[in-house]
């Protein structure tokens, strides 16, 4: 996902300033992806530049309130409505790591995973721990359960590579 469409839904409720959208987009997360005011801003600018959302005036305080344009909604339905392709998403650094620690020479590929599961279950853990705290909110509950089933999808995996490794001795 990029800022840029986390922004455009948030803009959909109606007229945000630049830190509520931060808070806002934290919240909506789970605080999974925390984001830098400058970070915020940059991509009102560009929004701005590309005509996704209009500046309103300075409030007291000198806060600007961005609202979204037609062209931001369009983009914004545009995005919701295209389905993420795996080709899509970055590569997964764990499986270019495995891949490469059997390749390479000297390395302990079990010992490599078994790092990688107790870490894993360590983070594991800790999700579902921040999962009983949420009390409100269906977005955080949707990212934290997201987030426990893929590191749960995780420990699977290594245990197929576990297996794999054994079948090649």
């Amino acid at each position: 996902m990029s800022i840029r469409h986390g922004l455009l839904a948030l803009l959909s409720r109606g007229p945000r300033y630049g830190y509520q959208l931060r808070v806002e987009f934290e919240a909506s997360t789970g605080a999974t992806w925390p984001l830098n005011i400058g970070q915020v801003y940059t991509t009102l600018s560009r929004m701005e530049r590309d005509g996704l959302v209009e500046p309103g005036e300075s409030d007291e305080q000198g806060r600007v309130v961005y609202t979204i344009t037609a062209a931001g909604r369009a983009e914004m339905t545009r995005w919701f409505s295209t389905p993420v392709v795996q080709s899509d998403r970055p590569r997964d650094e764990l499986v270019i790591k495995l891949a490469m620690a059997v390749a390479a020479k000297e390395v302990d590929v079990a010992e490599v995973i078994r790092g990688q599961r107790t870490a894993t279950m360590r983070a594991l853990q800790q999700l579902t721990r921040a999962k009983r705290a949420v009390t409100e909110g269906v977005g955080q509950r949707l990212v934290l359960d997201s987030m426990i089933f893929q590191a749960e999808a995780e420990q699977r995996w290594l245990d197929h590579c576990e297996a794999v490794l054994k079948e090649e001795r």
